[in-house]
């Protein structure tokens, strides 16, 4: 590990005890910095009420209120993921009333990436609407440092990731794709415990100045972009202990680390892909069967180049 690295880790690696509520909230209101929350949701209605229900409880109080809006962006759910998250108490907007001149596509980077269009504070954190058994440290974790030190515009969580009783397992895309890639390519990067992980808060200043790849490149695309634009001190990592969710297959893990692989590989070259589509086979009933996969190779625009943003900033 470089030397530059290891000094980060000492300096920019948290725990979330290290940052109580009351040194928070202090920080809060003398610099007047409002917080968004925004969970981006596809069919999550076992989770994603009990991760609202408890923002709003330990965050969204009289006495703790922390986080000024809690926002579920819908990306087509076909469950009742919008009317749980409703009744839990977050404001859900649906990807496809966002922005209707630029029609939407499916991806998660996409939904994150309109999500600016809809909230307004001046700190976003990302939370993914999957997460069982979840606690409100998620959310004050990673919003704190950008709270308390001026110096800091991207925060990530980092976490233990088990994989069923197996601890420290999960996380498979992480070990196999990114972290090869972002040792070999960016080693400054190379001290981030997840760096595909959802949740994550960083300054509207930083965000609305990065392109959104619209898939599950988003969290390489815009850490790697957010150490060219801000550089290594700017960016932290917080623990907040431990991480549960739902597990992808194996070929939905293939199609991930596909596009992953693809927005590496933008950002080296800035190149085309000589053929964007990844072939996984399943077995059928004359043995193993093809299916091929596009793999994303769109991006969106830094949220400052699009008018409607710059009118609603204005406005």
């Amino acid at each position: 590990m470089l030397e530059e690295v290891e000094r980060w880790l000492s300096r920019r690696s948290w725990s979330v005890s290290d940052r109580p509520l009351p040194q928070l909230m202090a920080a809060k209101r003398a610099s007047g910095t409002s917080v968004s929350v925004v969970l981006p949701a596809l069919n999550e209605e076992e989770t994603v009420g009990e991760i609202v229900a408890e923002i709003r409880r330990a965050l969204m109080t009289e006495r703790v209120p922390l986080v000024d809006e809690l926002v579920v962006i819908d990306s087509g759910s076909t469950d009742r993921t919008a009317e749980v998250a409703r009744a839990a108490g977050a404001r859900v907007v649906h990807r496809d009333a966002i922005l209707p001149r630029i029609p939407a596509v499916p991806g998660k980077g996409e939904v994150l990436w309109r999500s600016l269009l809809v909230t307004g504070g001046d700190i976003v954190c990302f939370v993914d609407a999957d997460l069982k058994e979840f606690s409100a440290d998620f959310v004050s974790g990673i919003v704190g440092p950008l709270l308390t030190d001026p110096g800091v515009d991207f925060v990530k969580a980092m976490y233990d990731r088990p994989l069923g009783s197996a601890a420290g397992q999960g996380g498979r895309v992480t070990e196999l794709v990114a972290r090869p890639l972002l040792n070999l390519h960016w080693p400054l990067l190379a001290g981030f415990v997840q760096p595909l992980g959802g949740e994550y808060a960083a300054r509207r200043s930083l965000l609305e100045r990065l392109p959104f790849p619209v898939g599950y490149g988003v969290e390489l695309g815009l850490l790697v972009d957010a150490l060219h634009t801000v550089g290594l001190d700017a960016l932290g990592q917080v623990d907040v202990g431990v991480r549960k969710h739902r597990h992808q297959d194996g070929q939905a893990l293939g199609r991930m680390a596909a596009a992953i692989y693809r927005t590496a590989q933008l950002r080296l070259a800035r190149g085309h892909l000589v053929r964007p589509v990844l072939t996984q086979f399943e077995r059928g009933e004359q043995g193993f069967e093809p299916r091929t996969h596009d793999v994303d190779t769109e991006e969106r625009p830094p949220m400052t180049e699009i008018t409607e943003y710059a009118e609603r900033r204005v406005a």
